[in-house]
């Protein structure tokens, strides 16, 4: 089964607490998202919390309480599976536009230069 992780800015806003943070309950990811916030908001992580399981980004605990919540997507698989799906929206499946795209987009650094350099040597020695 192919996932559906087409995640909405506001649940990558709580991935991202996930990914950063680690395991967060409600309370905790509503105080950083909205901090002085009221019960509307935390009701609106929990809405965000059950949506994110829906669709597999997300897992509970509820043997503690409160329960807590850990991402169960990580972020390497979210951008390839987003970048597969643009992939197919604007180049027929192809990544190699969109790979292109990134490298003359920006200027980068030579550590960053170095990096690009020895990923695409290890490619070319499969």
């Amino acid at each position: 089964m192919v996932p559906n992780w087409d995640v909405t800015d506001t649940e990558l806003n709580v991935l991202q607490l996930l990914w950063e943070r680690g395991p967060l309950t409600v309370r905790q990811l509503a105080d950083v998202l909205y901090p002085g916030g009221r019960p509307a908001q935390y009701a609106t992580v929990q809405t965000l919390l059950t949506r994110l399981e829906d669709k597999n980004c997300v897992q509970s605990d509820k043997t503690q309480r409160p329960h807590q919540y850990r991402a169960s997507v990580d972020r390497e698989g979210l951008i390839g599976w987003r970048l597969r799906q643009t992939a197919e929206k604007l180049c027929g499946g192809s990544l190699t536009p969109l790979l292109l795209h990134l490298l003359q987009a920006d200027d980068y650094d030579d550590a960053e230069r170095k990096e690009l350099r020895a990923h695409l040597e290890q490619l070319r020695k499969r």
